[in-house]
């Protein structure tokens, strides 16, 4: 059975916008933007349980059913 790997690009996409954001928090916490910043850091912390649902969901996607 061929694998899935839609999961994979989904958690590629969220790990890259977690960089991004997590770059833009410092970005704006050095200039002193605190409301943006505490708006980033929220941000991130809301991908992350995203992350592990697509990961729940996708665990099994296409292994083989003979397998356990």
């Amino acid at each position: 059975m061929k694998r899935s790997y839609r999961g994979v690009l989904w958690l590629c996409l969220i790990l890259f916008f977690n960089i991004v954001i997590t770059q833009a928090t410092v970005h704006q916490y050095y200039f002193e933007n605190y409301g943006i910043t505490l708006l980033l850091a929220g941000l991130n912390v809301v991908l992350f349980p995203i992350a592990i649902w697509i990961y729940k969901r996708h665990k099994n996607v296409g292994a083989n059913p003979n397998e356990k």
